[in-house]
């Protein structure tokens, strides 16, 4: 078996054509990591006391990708974030506007748990709490 020590210069004229391409582009590496960093910034600030659902389905999604937030501990974050209609069907989060205390929202749902004996529920709603709480800090 012989193996192919050759270069092959085939594809080179593309590769450096792509790469000035990006140097020009807007969405650069030192843009995008301008942008990220400028939202991550922003993102720090969080006043759970005042979101919408779709602030806080974002915050949470936002958590979860940077590795800040589990899924399991999610679940009681995307629960808070689900509402239905007197009709029974779910209200689109990205047409509603109406402002929600979250902390106060887990809170009275740890207590609705506790009074229903859902202890798993009241669990992971203190812990939704306690995350919420160490974020304004």
């Amino acid at each position: 078996m012989k193996i192919n020590t050759e270069n092959n210069y085939l594809y080179n004229n593309q590769y450096t054509q792509k790469s000035s391409n990006l140097s020009n582009n807007e969405s650069s590496f030192s843009s995008v990591l301008a942008a990220t960093t400028a939202e991550s910034s922003t993102n720090d600030q969080v006043d759970f006391t005042n979101m919408s659902r779709q602030e806080m389905f974002d915050w949470m999604n936002n958590q979860i990708r940077n590795g800040k937030l589990s899924l399991d501990d999610s679940s009681a974050f995307l629960g808070m974030t689900m509402k239905v209609s007197v009709s029974g069907h779910p209200v689109d989060m990205s047409t509603d506007a109406t402002r929600i205390n979250f902390i106060e929202k887990a809170r009275l749902g740890a207590e609705n748990a506790l009074s229903s004996n859902d202890l798993d529920l009241a669990k992971r709603l203190q812990i939704a709490i306690e995350i919420m709480n160490r974020q304004k800090n």
